[in-house]
C-alpha cells in the first residue's frame, strides 16, 4: 500500500524561502503566484503524491507546515 499525505500551509506564516520544495522528495511542492497579507508567494501542494514523510514541516524555519498521513 502507498503512503498518503497532504500539507496544511498556514500561509502567514509563509516567507517564500523555497526550503520546504527543495527537501521535499516527491517534488509536490511550488511557491504558489497569490501573494499573502505580508507580501510573500507561500508555498502550495500543486499535485497528488505527497507520502506525508514531513520533510518540509522539518525543514520550514517558520513553522507554516502542517502534515496529515492518510489512513487508507
Amino acid at each position: 500500500m502507498a503512503k498518503k499525505g497532504r500539507i496544511e500551509v498556514f500561509e502567514q506564516f509563509c516567507k517564500s524561502c523555497g526550503l520546504c520544495v527543495t527537501a521535499c522528495p516527491v517534488k509536490v511542492l511550488r511557491i504558489s503566484e497569490k501573494t499573502n497579507a505580508k507580501g510573500y508567494r507561500p508555498v502550495e501542494q500543486f499535485k497528488e503524491g505527497c507520502v506525508g514523510c514531513g520533510m518540509c514541516a522539518m525543514t520550514c524555519p517558520d513553522a507554516a507546515i502542517e502534515v496529515f498521513r492518510i489512513e487508507e
